[in-house]
């Protein structure tokens, strides 16, 4: 029999045994004292799962949050394995079952499963007596038979490992018998106090182990006169509730005891007879009334129960025993505990609603409806929690997220018990929101507009524009470029660069407002996300003139080799039209608004200009003391800043009759060298050959006709395109030459023989001119004469 126990610990100090998995329970035996790291058995194997499997879905093992973690697992092989030193007597005292129970939590999906570790006991516990000696008195009239009750030994262990019978060494007056837990010294022989006064017995007690453990008590016998009346216990057993977290000095029951011998033999003490020291700490005893009362902390938690062994005495030695059983009630004194088990954090603003993003468990250390909690979230999130297996939830969303409008989560979960009053508490879990590129730059405006003065420098600034994306980093990051187009048949990138960075517009190179006025691009912002996204803005560049042209001289003609002059009735009144200057600015608005000034004349009160109009006009009547040549020379200014200007000379002659052309000969200007002199008289003799012919024949359609004469021509006369500049601009009122000039041309209301009157302008204002004399005058390489008046 020895031999089969001492194999069965042997095997039990190696090895575990797998008992069973029923119903997601899985059971395994493991002995006390066992070694850290100490293989238990294979979880893996009893679940059926491959070894991966367990690191894949985050195997682990729980507890009550104050509870200790006796046990591991080992992810790598699946086995169970001891976590920390498992001490049976410290964890279950004298329970026969001492059952550690743990969880194993697998995720994704969510299973859990019950681990109940049976802890099974070995000899590590010598059998002590509560007293280091056992004193007894006894009369001497006892009786042969007389039985002494005696306080066993105690083994922390249980089972065969407890104390299993009890040895007497052998003395001449007493036996040990035993009656279950009951230990007797029988008086075999009687005692006779005058022959031996005081007996030492040696008592052992041995307990059932492998090897075998013991522990002895020396009985010291004082022989007395009779004391045959032990204290009786009112009963046997006293059971009492007391709630935990008792106030300090509740009573919680009183034993009673009585003596039926008077005297110090009826005096009756009470003390607990070998209890542990948790007990001592928690409680004590009056000695002389019997009152158990608190004295330390009273914990449902820790302890539900306690069994207190009592003892009674009198003043002669002979005892009793009670047992008193104080059973623990909870208070709801524990609030639950919200555990995050697992978040998925950050998640991407794409999730779709109904993803589970974290695991939660709740714990109430209390019992039965002071355990029951109900778990909350705030509203004002797009999170719920959905309850799982027993005390488990899962956290998912139930919309859609948009990290751009709320980038963080604080979600507060609240859990309260249904205790009275209850109890709560709360967690906040942090959440992120990652970024995913679902939006495009977006332009701060419509459209933009960039004004700049022609001739600017190349690189400077037009203008800038902004683009912002609500995106984050990458995904927000703009870059700004060019969209491919043509102006004016060019890549607008000729004209205008855009910095990928900033956003500013710069011009590539120098514009003429006499060229282009105005030109659009298109901008893209585009982001850094993948893929990327981008919009496009309209950029209107505007270009505005500067005063950068001269004004240029129509008519009169440039001086070259030729020059022209204007022949001017001797008869002409003041205020009569002699000429008009003509002349054109290539630039726009104020900067091509002309006035006209004489400079030089060679009679200064004889002729003005009109400042806007360019027309010479007689100021007085013409007199015989004014000389024939008269040298005008005209300024051509416009209204820019700074001013422009242009100059040339008008040539007038003092005639009213064509007879005196001939006395052009003795014209000489102090510009014109001889050569252009000779050339000057040539063509005057030739243009005054051809008005005495014109007029010849006019005289002679008139008097045909008998109507008023009418002489030269009435029309609109074109402006010879070689005197037009390029990029030429009509603005009316401001000076310029119009498209249509018309004069009419009248007798003189002289003598018949009179050649000219003078000549009046008309003209059309929508389309202003200049008068063609080559119509009516030939043309002569060194000079040309056109009379006006």
């Amino acid at each position: 029999m020895r031999k089969m126990i001492l194999l069965q610990s042997c095997c039990f100090s190696f090895l575990f045994i797998f008992l069973r998995v029923a119903n997601a329970d899985l059971s395994y035996s493991v002995q006390e004292e066992m070694k850290r790291g100490s293989v238990i058995g294979n979880i893996a194997k009893d679940l059926g799962l491959e070894t991966g499997a367990l690191t894949n879905r985050r195997a682990r093992i729980d507890t009550d949050e104050n509870d200790k973690r006796y046990c591991d697992i080992n992810l790598n092989n699946g086995e169970l394995i001891v976590a920390d030193r498992i001490d049976r007597e410290g964890l279950c005292g004298e329970k026969a079952s001492c059952i550690l129970k743990h969880e194993l939590v697998l995720e994704s999906p969510l299973e859990l499963h019950r681990i109940n570790l049976h802890v099974q006991d070995i000899n590590d516990n010598s059998p002590q007596f509560n007293e280091e000696s056992i004193n007894i008195e006894i009369r001497e009239s006892a009786d042969r038979g007389a039985r002494f009750v005696i306080e066993g030994a105690h083994d922390a262990d249980v089972g065969q490992n407890a104390v299993q019978h009890y040895n007497l060494k052998k003395n001449d007056h007493f036996i040990l018998a035993t009656n279950g837990n009951t230990i007797e010294l029988v008086l075999d022989k009687e005692l006779d106090r005058e022959k031996q006064d005081e007996i030492n017995l040696l008592l052992t007690a041995l307990d059932g182990g492998s090897p075998q453990r013991s522990g002895s008590v020396v009985i010291h016998v004082t022989v007395l006169d009779a004391n045959d009346n032990a204290p009786v216990f009112s009963q046997a057993v006293y059971k009492a509730s007391l709630p935990e977290n008792s106030p300090l000095n509740t009573v919680v029951v009183t034993v009673s005891a009585t003596d039926a011998d008077e005297g110090v033999n009826g005096d009756v003490t009470y003390d607990f007879s070998h209890v542990s020291e948790d007990v001592k700490k928690v409680f004590s005893i009056d000695r002389k009334i019997g009152e158990i009362r608190v004295i330390g902390a009273v914990d449902y938690e820790i302890t539900r129960t306690f069994e207190i062994r009592v003892k009674a005495k009198d003043g002669l030695g002979l005892s009793s025993y009670a047992k008193v059983i104080i059973s623990i009630t909870d208070v709801n004194d524990n609030a639950p505990v919200v555990n995050l088990k697992s978040l998925t954090n950050p998640i991407s603003e794409n999730t779709p609603p109904g993803t589970e993003v974290g695991i939660i468990n709740v714990q109430d250390r209390d019992s039965e409806s002071n355990r029951q909690v109900r778990c909350s979230i705030q509203q004002n999130v797009p999170f719920k929690l959905v309850p799982s297996i027993k005390n488990y939830y899962s956290l998912v969303t139930t919309g859609q997220l948009d990290r751009e409008l709320v980038s963080d989560y604080n979600i507060t979960i609240t859990a309260t018990d249904e205790g009275s009053p209850p109890l709560s508490s709360s967690k906040t879990v942090e959440l992120s929101v990652a970024d995913i590129n679902d939006n495009p730059p977006e332009f701060e405006e419509q459209s933009y507009s960039a004004y700049v003065s022609e001739n600017n420098k190349p690189g400077s600034t037009l203008c800038s524009v902004s683009a912002a994306d609500p995106d984050w980093r990458q995904n927000g990051t703009v870059i700004y470029s060019l969209l491919p187009a043509e102006v004016n048949g060019a890549q607008v990138s000729s004209y205008v660069s855009v910095n990928g960075d900033t956003g500013v517009i710069h011009a590539v190179r120098s514009f003429d407002y006499e060229q282009l006025r105005s030109f659009k691009v298109q901008v893209m912002a585009r982001d850094n996300g993948s893929p990327p996204l981008s919009s496009n803005v309209t950029v209107s560049v505007f270009i505005s003139d500067v005063n950068d042209n001269s004004p240029q001289i129509l008519y009169p003609a440039p001086e070259g080799n030729s020059f022209m002059t204007e022949l001017v009735p001797k008869a002409a009144h003041g205020g009569s039209l002699v000429s008009k200057v003509i002349a054109v600015d290539a630039d726009s608005g104020q900067n091509a608004w002309l006035s006209y000034h004489i400079v030089k004349s060679t009679d200064p009160g004889l002729f003005s200009i009109g400042v806007h109009s360019g027309e010479i006009r007689t100021q007085r009547d013409i007199s015989e003391s004014d000389g024939m040549k008269q040298n005008l020379i005209v300024a051509v200014k416009d209204n820019g800043q700074p001013s422009l200007s242009a100059t040339c000379s008008v040539y007038l002659l003092i005639s009213d009759n064509l007879a005196e052309v001939p006395e052009l000969k003795d014209i000489s200007y102090d510009e014109k060298n001889s050569k252009l002199t000779s050339y000057l008289i040539i063509a005057l003799v030739s243009v005054s050959t051809f008005f005495l012919t014109f007029i010849i024949i006019i005289l002679g359609v008139r008097f045909c006709r008998r109507r008023k004469p009418r002489l030269l021509f009435d029309g609109a006369v074109a402006i010879p395109s070689a005197y037009l500049p390029p990029n030429y601009a009509d603005v009316d009122g401001t000076g310029t030459l119009r498209s249509t000039y018309n004069y009419d041309a009248y007798l003189t209301t002289g003598s018949r023989t009179s050649d000219f009157k003078f000549v009046i302008s008309y003209f059309s204002w929508a389309q202003p001119g200049l008068v063609d004399y080559s119509s009516f005058a030939p043309s002569i390489e060194s000079s040309s004469v056109a009379v006006l008046s």
